[in-house]
């Protein structure tokens, strides 16, 4: 049995080591909003924070969290910058189909928590593992700056 911290909540979960987080967060927990894309951690879908850390929740273990906390998508409207970036998302209009952008969304805050006034160049090194197939990259990026003005 272990404690985990996700969102300033605590959750008792009794799951195997080697079980990845996305796991742990939709099936066991029912925090849907952290989606499954490639398993592989190579699109982003699945992005969460571990002490303000952007990682992939489908290869992150058990075993690899200590006593970090856990942001998802669900928490991450509570903090400044996170409310920063829903906010230029919404009025940005970024959203086509959706799917990748709880991901997108957690990496751009995890972007300017780390560099408050990117360039386009540092948006796109640090976004580029987050894939969207449908392709609004340049909406993303203009939300990016707009959520940093």
């Amino acid at each position: 049995m272990r404690t985990l911290k996700i969102n300033n909540v605590f959750h008792k979960v009794d799951v195997p080591d080697d079980m990845p987080l996305l796991w742990v967060l939709r099936d066991v927990l029912g925090m849907t909003g952290t989606k499954y894309g490639c398993g592989i951690a190579q699109c982003g879908a699945c992005t969460v924070h571990l002490d303000g850390e952007a990682v992939r929740a489908c290869q992150t273990t058990m075993e690899m969290i200590a006593n970090q906390a856990i942001t998802t998508i669900e928490g991450i409207g509570a903090t400044e910058t996170g409310a920063k970036v829903q906010a230029a998302w919404l009025e940005k209009e970024v959203v086509q189909c959706g799917y990748c952008q709880c991901g997108q969304i957690m990496a751009a805050t995890a972007l300017l928590n780390e560099n408050p006034k990117p360039s386009d160049n540092d948006i796109d090194d640090f976004m580029a593992g987050n894939m969207c197939r449908c392709a609004t990259y340049v909406r993303i990026r203009d939300a990016i700056h707009t959520a940093a003005a």
